[in-house]
């Protein structure tokens, strides 16, 4: 049977319950369980979105103003906060070496190209700048990170020396690895931005992740690949959709220096041999120094493109939680150009 003592006490509960119920709806947002939204605001600062717009012919337009491109997110046109245009803006660039059995046969000639763009973009102007890092993954059966994130170039000149391919190809687990398994650099993914090159043919077949994974926290982690094809003149590549994916996804492309060494050479066609239509015949000094042209005009070009990109930033306006992956649009209100940027960015935290 309730007494009246009951009843007092009853009433003294309540009182509390309520109390702490005030007491916590008073509590600041940052002491409690996010909500969705607030969880959305606070994990998505800045996006950056590195721009390449290029004209028929494929050459670089470098004129162009803030006022000249529009952003899209999720099709809502957005207010541009950062634009430049500055050549050599600072970049820590991870170079993904393909060591699989494939690449043995022009190794020698890749490895020097590799040299070459190490120094192209860790040393623009000829001489060390702090500004620009870069780190080393070699993969074969398996990814090994080489050299962790520096600003020597030569700590990554002499490891490229020295090494030798042999095995299978981990490609996909040297990607994710370049992601998430290296020292980072204070201010990334904004400033510097981040890219991979990968000096490979695209083909995986030791990885334990997916393409779809590494595509994914290539996203995540806003970094721009490039890649520079390894595959011989006249060879099939199963691994270049692999590339493509690779680089489209995230704003960049892939270049292949060995696929048009004969298109200067008059007559190639009008040749005939037993092994081929070939002018240059492999071992010559002619297919050498066409074999070398060509990986050069490709390392040059791609550090052109790394060193020459328009770089917007934007802070979403959109709100919409539902949206996992959100879709970027990038337009430049010019008739007869090519604009390549990433194709989206993910909002949370992986």
């Amino acid at each position: 049977m309730y007494t009246r003592r009951h009843l007092s006490l009853g009433i003294i509960v309540l009182a509390l319950l309520a109390s702490a119920s005030s007491v916590s709806a008073q509590t600041p947002p940052r002491a409690q369980a996010m909500k969705p939204e607030e969880a959305f605001k606070s994990s998505v600062a800045e996006v950056i979105v590195p721009v390449t717009v290029t004209e028929e012919k494929g050459r670089f337009v470098r004129d162009l103003e803030q006022k000249d491109f529009e952003l899209y997110d999720e099709g809502k046109l957005q207010t541009i906060t950062y634009f430049t245009r500055e050549r050599n803006q600072p970049v820590v660039i991870g170079f993904l070496v393909d060591l699989s059995n494939t690449n043995r046969l022009h190794w020698d000639k890749f490895k020097e190209a590799i040299q070459d763009l190490t120094l192209a973009t860790m040393e623009p102007d000829g001489k060390p700048d702090p500004r620009f890092s870069g780190y080393m993954i070699g993969y074969s059966t398996e990814a090994e990170l080489m050299v962790n994130t520096t600003a020597d170039p030569e700590k990554i000149l002499d490891r490229i020396r020295r090494i030798k391919p042999g095995g299978g190809a981990a490609l996909f687990d040297a990607v994710y690895m370049a992601c998430a398994s290296r020292t980072l650099v204070k201010g990334e993914p904004i400033e510097p931005r981040r890219v991979i090159v990968i000096i490979g043919d695209g083909h995986d077949n030791s990885s334990k992740k997916t393409l779809d994974e590494v595509v994914e926290i290539a996203q995540r982690n806003l970094v721009t690949i490039y890649g520079v094809s390894t595959t011989a003149f006249g060879f099939t590549n199963p691994g270049e959709p692999n590339l493509k994916r690779l680089a489209e996804s995230t704003g960049g492309r892939v270049v292949y220096p060995l696929e048009n060494i004969y298109s200067d050479v008059s007559g190639y066609l009008s040749t005939p041999s037993d092994e081929g239509n070939y002018a240059l015949k492999v071992g010559t000094g002619g297919y050498a120094a066409a074999i070398m042209k060509g990986i050069v005009n490709a390392i040059a070009a791609t550090a052109g493109e790394i060193t020459t990109q328009y770089i917007l930033r934007y802070t979403p306006s959109n709100t919409d939680v539902a949206k996992t992956f959100r879709r970027i649009e990038v337009k430049v209100k010019l008739g007869n150009v090519k604009v390549r940027a990433r194709e989206g960015y993910y909002p949370f935290a992986p």
